[in-house]
């Protein structure tokens, strides 16, 4: 393998896009202010940056969940103090396509509890819909307004060694990280102000007024003024600090299952000391199968019984809609190119990644044969669970995978382990001697859907914080940056700032 060479080369992963160090070597101002600028920073003074960054995030109290923490509840969010950059330009096709993707989505699954004309002309195979885990037939024969069914969607995207950006897949039940992508900003403002001076970096903090304006899209009552409420499991969900957040941002109710009740009328009531006050929209973030006893899991004491009586007969709206899962499956994803072909008539503008399906014999073969090359997904799980990263796996997890694939093949799909792009991040060698490596990262922008469309400005970038790793998930030990979108058109030349 080459050596990279020129005078960041001691950043960069050889083999590997970096996100920052490339475009800087390519000559952009953008990459090469914030690199001179960080490279100019004693250890000591790295130190003191990273440290104000966590008494940030401590005096903010920005927290998250680990499950299997029992006794600690709460951890610090994991946050790098150096940020990922994307160009403008560059962002401005990747929103498009973000739209074209999460609207052929859209389409896709009201298709399917309806028509299923992409079943009957034989686009999408009848056999992956019926041993779908996600397909509610309670939402058969529903038409949410607009036709839109996952209001709310992040899709993951990483970009590859030859700096193309793939979508590697779509979160349409209840995306989290929204949260973390806007406090991370503001914590990096707080730490790094200088930097915002001759740079222009787009905001990001416009999107809880476009989550309120979809959300409000979606009330039935058609009072100018919704009663909106942010459904949440409660403390103990990993997402609470986010759940909580929002709420307080949009300036709307943040409830949990015990407070609501749905009447005999099927309209949805808050209890409040003042009494019952019909709610219009419900924000929910809990899963399909617990939202509801009376409809799905009859043991569940986090959702409203009578919650999917009322959304049916229109008395309540409700984000992201029920049965949105359907299409958040990993299987589905492999279809997304001739999805989007048959419901726009347009090639997709973001590839996928390249895709083996375990359900399809011959390509499970190839999957079993080459279990130490490969990355393997279970089609449903989230957060990185279930993950069996081939080269890096031992030969018993291979093993155990291999088992549980033989086992169910349609729950399996398989993906080549991309070279994921790095980005300079801080790492420290003691209290106060950091430097700058290469850590891998991957992207969660953030899709509002309802009457308009609504690209977040970036997103929320997680990265891989130990060396070598490409579990990025902060459940599994990853952290996160602030991500800029910056217009290096309008943005001040090297020799005019800092």
């Amino acid at each position: 393998m080459t050596a990279a060479t020129g005078p960041y080369a001691d950043l960069v992963q050889p083999g590997f896009y970096d996100e920052l160090v490339a475009p800087a070597q390519a000559g952009d101002v953008v990459s090469r202010r914030i690199l001179e600028f960080l490279r100019g920073m004693s250890p000591q003074e790295l130190a003191q940056r990273r440290d104000a960054a966590e008494v940030a995030i401590r005096s903010m109290g920005i927290t998250f969940t680990v499950y299997s923490e029992g006794s600690a509840i709460d951890r610090m969010w994991p946050f790098d103090i150096v940020p990922r950059v994307i160009l403008l330009q560059e962002w401005e096709r990747v929103a498009q396509g973000l739209k074209q993707r999460v609207d052929a989505l859209n389409q896709f699954i009201n298709d399917i509890y309806n028509e299923q004309a992409i079943i009957k002309d034989g686009v999408f195979p009848k056999w992956v819909l019926e041993k779908s885990v996600n397909f509610r037939p309670e939402c058969v024969g529903m038409q949410p307004a607009y036709g839109v069914w996952a209001h709310i969607c992040g899709s993951d995207l990483v970009r590859g060694k030859d700096g193309t950006m793939y979508v590697l897949e779509d979160n349409l039940r209840v995306p989290s990280g929204v949260s973390y992508m806007l406090e991370n900003r503001a914590v990096m403002k707080r730490t790094f102000p200088e930097l915002f001076e001759h740079q222009d970096i787009q905001p990001v903090d416009e999107y809880t007024t476009q989550l309120y304006e979809t959300l409000a899209a979606l009330s039935p009552s058609g009072y100018e003024d919704p009663t909106i409420a942010v459904l949440t499991p409660g403390i103990y969900n990993s997402a609470y600090f986010e759940h909580s957040y929002l709420a307080q941002q949009m300036g709307v109710e943040l409830v949990e299952g015990a407070d609501l009740f749905v009447d005999s009328d099927d309209f949805v009531y808050m209890k409040t000391v003042e009494g019952a006050r019909r709610v219009d929209v419900i924000y929910r973030r809990i899963d399909d199968l617990f939202l509801d006893p009376e409809a799905f899991r009859p043991d569940s004491a986090l959702g409203v019984p009578g919650l999917m009586r009322a959304w049916r007969a229109g008395k309540v709206g409700l984000a992201n809609a029920p049965g949105s899962g359907v299409a958040d499956d990993k299987v589905v994803y492999a279809f997304v190119p001739e999805i989007i072909r048959y419901y726009t008539g347009e090639e997709a503008i973001l590839p996928n990644v390249p895709t083996w399906q375990c359900a399809d014999e011959e390509q499970c073969a190839y999957v079993l044969d080459h279990l130490d090359e490969v990355v393997v997904k279970p089609a449903n799980e989230s957060g990185g669970y279930g993950l069996l990263i081939g080269p890096h796996a031992s030969e018993t997890q291979r093993k155990a995978t291999a088992a549980s694939i033989r086992k169910d093949p349609r729950n399996w799909i398989a993906q080549p382990c991309l070279n994921l792009s790095t980005t300079p991040t801080l790492v420290s060698r003691g209290a106060q001697d950091c430097y700058l490596a290469a850590r891998h990262v991957d992207l969660r922008p953030f899709i509002l859907s309802a009457q308009d469309q609504y690209v977040t400005m970036g997103g929320l970038t997680r990265v891989a914080l130990r060396e070598g790793s490409l579990v990025v998930n902060s459940s599994q030990g990853g952290g996160s940056k602030d991500t800029w979108i910056v217009d290096a058109d309008s943005t001040t030349p090297l020799d005019g700032g800092a």
